[in-house]
This record gives C-alpha cells, sequence and structure tokens, in this order.
C-alpha cells in the first residue's frame, strides 16, 4: 500500500481479535481477523477467524473459517502457527496449534486436551 492508494474490507460482524504475520508463508503480512458469526453449516453464532492477503495493494480473503477443531474461543499468531484456545463440548478447554496448508488450517498438535479454563490460559499465552 502507497500514501496515494488505499483498500478496505468492510466486515459487518462484531470483531473480538486482530492480528497479523504472515500465515501462507509468501512473505507478506497477511491479516487475521476474530468474528463472531454464524455460518451455514455452523447457524450457531460463534467466533470464526478470517484470513485477508495483501495483493497488489488490495485487500483479498485468502480464507473465512468456519470452524477450525472445537468451539473458538481465542487465537494468536506467532512463527507461522496459529494457537487456538477451544472449548469441549464437555466444557473444558484445549489448546491447538494450526499450520496453512494450500487451502486452510491444518491441525498440527495440543499443547493442552481436557484442562480448566485457566489452565488453558496459562499455556495459551506462553511465548
Amino acid at each position: 500500500m502507497t500514501d496515494s492508494t488505499s483498500d478496505a474490507w468492510s466486515l459487518p460482524y462484531p470483531v473480538y481479535r486482530f492480528d497479523t504475520g504472515d500465515v501462507d508463508g509468501d512473505g507478506s503480512i497477511d491479516a487475521m481477523v476474530g468474528v463472531v458469526k454464524s455460518t451455514r453449516y455452523h447457524p450457531e453464532r460463534g467466533r470464526r477467524i478470517f484470513i485477508f492477503k495483501n495483493y497488489h495493494g488490495l485487500v483479498r480473503p485468502l480464507w473465512m473459517g468456519s470452524k477450525l477443531g472445537g468451539i473458538l474461543d481465542d487465537f494468536r499468531f506467532k512463527d507461522g502457527i496459529i494457537r487456538s484456545l477451544e472449548l469441549t463440548a464437555d466444557g473444558r478447554y484445549v489448546v491447538a496449534e494450526y499450520r496453512w496448508h494450500h487451502f486452510g488450517m491444518d491441525f498440527e498438535r495440543f499443547l493442552a486436551k481436557n484442562v480448566t479454563r485457566q489452565e488453558a490460559l496459562n499455556i495459551f499465552n506462553q511465548d
């Protein structure tokens, strides 16, 4: 983007998180936006992740994620990895990591499973 041009992408959903980084490893910085919305296959309103590319100075969607693994509570990005804090159906938490793979996020590993929210937050926030 230069001083004389700009591009925008309007999001009509509440935003709970914004992060940047090179998600797909192509050397350019992407924008990760956490939104609260329903989808066709998940009609309940929930937290989702949208990823946008800077394509020749224009904002373009890279991934409009409907879901990761569990019920998404929060995410953060570090060193090519999206770390998620997810709620399970039985009210426990997991912390998982995902990496970009061709056209979406691939599960890498669990950092914690079947833990309390506080235990999960402690692991989620570690560098």
